[in-house]
């Protein structure tokens, strides 16, 4: 990502890292366009490691899966990663808008009490 600016803008390498992590953790099982469930597994207990030990129920990663895999084809592409990535940040965002207390603000996202 290059706007003619020497240092890239803190949007530009947010955009950097979701690439970088889906490249990452996609392609082992043979596509490098998709998580399969082994992959997104693997992501999941790996990148989002907090927010899946606060899981009570044992078979949320795979509800979260079947939900964000729109076509239904049992592995999320790029486009699908986004939507689980932003439907995350979305409920972080709106725990964050829920509390009225400013050390919350401090909490990673992921580890905020009101996701649990």
């Amino acid at each position: 990502i290059d706007a003619g600016h020497s240092c890239p803008s803190l949007h530009e390498r947010c955009m950097e890292s979701l690439i970088a992590v889906f490249q990452k953790y996609s392609g082992k099982d043979g596509n490098s366009c998709q998580f399969s469930k082994t992959e997104f597994l693997s992501f999941m207990n790996t990148e989002l490691a907090a927010f899946r030990k606060k899981q009570k129920d044992p078979g949320v990663l795979e509800c979260m899966m079947k939900t964000q895999d729109l076509n239904s084809d049992g592995q999320l592409d790029f486009q699908e990663f986004l939507n689980l990535t932003g439907s995350l940040a979305i409920v972080c965002h709106e725990s964050f808008l829920q509390t009225s207390q400013p050390s919350h603000h401090l909490l990673h996202p992921l580890h905020h009490p009101s996701l649990y």
